[in-house]
Formats: structure tokens, sequence, C-alpha cells
């Protein structure tokens, strides 16, 4: 099912014929196949799919992390791939993202960790320090402002993460295999804490795994990827899949057996 065959009104997040392609000694590598994609406004979607299938690049080609080689990206009805360098850096703000392995600054503590986005911004130190507080709180780390990233957890280096990219208050929320580096116990404690966001605040959360639990828990709706293009939708209030990989995923959701079928990689 292609997306755009049902695009969403006032989407959060627009995508038009955007592809990426990386030019490389021995040819062409097709990163993300030319891909039609809307996300609503407060949906949780997730990207899900084996190792690259193209979901980390589809990701980063939504805040324009990578510079796509064709079609348009919208967030919020703005296109931001026809924005220069200072305004895709002011669009960014509004776009939180997090990341499989925290991505913290080891000399810097919890609480200038969270702000460093808006020392960036030129926002003063007492602003910065008070909304990253704030933010510190949001996560339940008050208490942990002044610790080093090595003096803290793996779950509570991902909530500074979280709290980082929810400093400056996005709309859009993109989650870069955030709980994949964590053991369940955290990950789960994680993922309902962006449910709980979502709830709440109405972000729009865009989530990339390779675990079904994690999708199935989460998102109210899945692209299965492979070899750089989305193959097909999932609704997972109601999941039936059409492609073998994305029936692969549904059984591997009640645990794996000795029947489980491997799809093909190009299947």
């Amino acid at each position: 099912m292609n997306d755009a065959a049902n695009p969403v009104m006032n989407a959060a997040i627009e995508m038009r014929g955007v592809s990426k392609r990386f030019d490389i000694q021995t040819g062409v590598v097709h990163a993300l196949r030319e891909t039609d994609l809307d996300i609503a406004p407060g949906e949780i979607v997730g990207l899900l799919g084996f190792s690259g299938a193209g979901k980390s690049t589809l990701l980063r080609l939504m805040n324009v992390l990578e510079t796509p080689s064709s079609g348009t990206v919208r967030i919020g009805g703005r296109d931001l791939t026809g924005l220069n360098d200072a305004e895709l850096r002011a669009a960014r703000r509004k776009i939180g993202m997090i990341f499989q392995q925290f991505n913290l600054l080891s000399h810097d503590t919890a609480l200038e960790n969270v702000a460093f986005a808006l020392r960036i911004a030129g926002v003063g130190k007492t602003e910065r320090d008070k909304r990253a507080r704030e933010a510190l709180d949001i996560v339940g780390l008050s208490d942990k402002a002044g610790s080093y990233p090595a003096q803290l957890s793996g779950g509570q280096r991902q909530r500074v993460a979280i709290a980082r990219a929810l400093v400056n208050e996005p709309g859009v929320l993109l989650c870069d295999e955030a709980t994949s580096a964590l053991d369940p116990h955290t990950s789960l404690s994680i993922l309902r804490f962006l449910k709980d966001l979502n709830k709440k605040r109405g972000t729009t959360i865009v989530v990339v795994t390779h675990d079904i639990k994690v999708a199935s828990y989460i998102c109210s709706r899945c692209a299965i990827m492979q070899d750089g293009q989305i193959i097909e939708w999932i609704d997972m209030a109601d999941p039936k899949p059409e492609s073998s990989l994305g029936r692969f995923f549904m059984e591997t959701a009640k645990g794996w057996s000795d029947d489980t079928v491997l799809p093909e990689e190009n299947a």
C-alpha cells in the first residue's frame, strides 16, 4: 500500500518523491528509493525493517540531516528542502531527535547537556538553565542535574538525551533505535514515557526499530522497509500484513519457533 494514495490532511510530516543515493567508486548505492509519506499530527509511526533497509536514512531525511537526492520534505507544511542553512537550523529546533548511543557530551553535566542546543541558539544562561531544569523534571531527573554521563545508568543517559530533545518543545520527535541499547525493563520505561508524552502533548513521534515488540507497543501504524523502500504499511491495531517480511515480523511478535518462516532477502 502506498501511503501517498491516502494522504493525511494537514500532515505533520509530508514527503514527496524523496530519495537518497550515494555515488561510490563501484557505482550508485540507493539508500532510499523514491518515497511518498504522510504522518498526521499526534501519530506515533514506526519504521520497521532489518539492518540496511533504509530506516535511519528515511528518518534523517525527515529533518534533512541527510540532504535528499530528490523530492521535498515538509514539516508542519514548511518545505525544509527549500531553506538555507540558517533557516534549516532554526527549523530543526522544533524537531527533536533521539539516538541509540545517547550522544551526550562526557565533560558536561546532565543540565549542561540538555541546555546545549539552547546555548548554540544564543539563549542566555539564566533562561537556558531554567528551561533545561524543566526538561529534566519532565523526564524525572531533577536530582541528576549536576551528574556527568559516566555517573548515570544507560536509562538515565537516554532520559537526559530525551530531555535535550524536548527542551525546545518540538512538535515532532524522531527516535533512531532509541531503546535498542537498553535492557528490557529500561526500554519499556522509556517507551511508556514517550507514549505518555504523545498523549499529554500531542507530540508526533517517528520510531525507527527492528524490534516488533517496540512497534506493537507504541506505534499506531508501521512502514515495513526493505531495500531502501517502503513495501507496505501495517495498521498495528489490526495487523494484516501482505508481504513475507511483514508476516515475518508479525509472527516474531508471538515468539520464534521452528516453524517461523524466514523471508527471502529481496522478498
